[in-house]
């Protein structure tokens, strides 16, 4: 069981990033997000790509976050660029429920204590996007990549264009040198 907790959600200015951090956590691997913020438009928003796009993934907001790491049965891993190395961490993560949090806005210090582990990808300024994608990534060993969420909407890879399989349906397929 893989858990993302988003911290610190703004709904009117986060919307954007905090659907890209569920929309990840989704594509590669985890299987529910808690945010702690609640926000009924980004459970809209998140349960219809899973309904299109398939997967058992879900969405909780109005969390309590302190609560829900006080109470994580598993490993409480706060991504951050302060913490462990991932490389160092990885190995010691498999085959453990994870709560992986997640920031918005700056992270109360509590957080750091709270977790088990402070890891880090990369110690450089970056997008909590990205770190989760490379955490979630990694821990799969690439391969979330290639899993098949069973939705009636699929992409097929295609290099020159965009095609999509409804199977709800007629292919819809676009090809951008084509269009006006």
């Amino acid at each position: 069981m893989i858990v993302v907790l988003r911290l610190g959600h703004r709904p009117e200015r986060d919307q954007r990033v905090t659907t890209h951090v569920a929309l990840t956590a989704r594509a590669l691997g985890a299987d529910e997000i808690w945010v702690s913020t609640e926000d009924h438009d980004l459970e809209k928003s998140v349960r219809g790509v899973v309904s299109r796009f398939g997967g058992d993934f879900s969405i909780r907001t109005g969390v309590d976050w302190r609560k829900a790491i006080r109470s994580w049965k598993g490993t409480v891993v706060h991504l951050t660029m302060y913490g462990e190395r991932l490389s160092d961490a990885l190995s010691t993560l498999r085959d453990q429920d994870l709560l992986i949090v997640v920031g918005a806005e700056k992270v109360p210090r509590e957080v750091y204590d709270l977790a088990h582990r402070n890891i880090s990808v990369g110690s450089q300024p970056h997008s909590e996007i990205a770190a989760l994608a490379i955490l979630l990534d990694r821990h799969s060993s690439g391969k979330a990549l290639n899993e098949d969420f069973g939705g009636p909407m699929k992409i097929v890879p295609n290099p020159r264009g965009k095609t999509v399989i409804d199977s709800r349906e007629e292919v819809e397929t676009r090809n951008p040198s084509k269009q006006g």
